[in-house]
């Protein structure tokens, strides 16, 4: 891996063009490498396997070595790369544009991330609502959950969704992540006046 990225940044530089790209470097998963009792990766949506790096670079325009930790999520990244490029962002697209996070103009321009696993139906089906300190997974067909704490419990080993303490948070999050859901839905053609 090592080699093959070095390759393109040294073609980059070859070319002449190192100055005026912008680099994203991340991965789509993390590994469990015995956390949780699991190995490999998936489908869980533990801090180890969703939560990846990222670099960027983009000389002139994002600050060397600064750090966020601000929400973000792979959808962003095509968004980002576009407004970079100075093309808006297609009407399909969910993600946001990541480019005033990542040159520390703001401190974030999203609250939550949405992170799913389906491509096994009816075996292993899960959705997961992710906010900077909580995380509420739900189990298609199953009424059991999690809820982690992650301002508390960053490992994640208390499993809170049946905790009558986090009753409420379970609610609010609950309803947060319904509103998440519909607002990924985007209307082929919107209406610009009323019936």
């Amino acid at each position: 891996m090592d080699h093959h990225i070095g390759k393109t940044l040294d073609k980059l530089d070859e070319l002449g063009l190192s100055e005026n790209t912008l680099i994203a470097f991340t991965t789509d998963h993390g590994h469990f490498m015995g956390q949780h009792n699991l190995i490999a990766k998936g489908p869980f949506h533990y801090e180890d396997e969703v939560k990846v790096p990222m670099i960027v670079s983009w000389p002139g325009q994002v600050p060397a070595g600064a750090r966020t930790s601000a929400l973000q999520s792979l959808v962003d990244l095509p968004v980002s790369c576009l407004a970079a490029a100075g093309i808006g962002k297609p009407h399909k697209m969910t993600g946001l544009n990541q480019i005033e996070v990542w040159k520390g103009i703001k401190d974030s321009v999203r609250d939550h991330c949405i992170v799913e696993n389906n491509h096994e139906p009816r075996f292993c089906e899960l959705k997961t609502y992710i906010e900077t300190d909580y995380k509420l997974t739900i189990f298609r067909n199953l009424e059991a959950g999690e809820l982690y704490d992650l301002k508390n419990d960053p490992g994640e080993f208390e499993n809170k969704f049946d905790d009558p303490a986090y009753a409420t948070i379970k609610s609010q999050l609950l309803q947060r992540f319904i509103q998440a859901e519909m607002a990924k839905e985007v209307l082929p053609m919107p209406r610009i006046a009323p019936a």
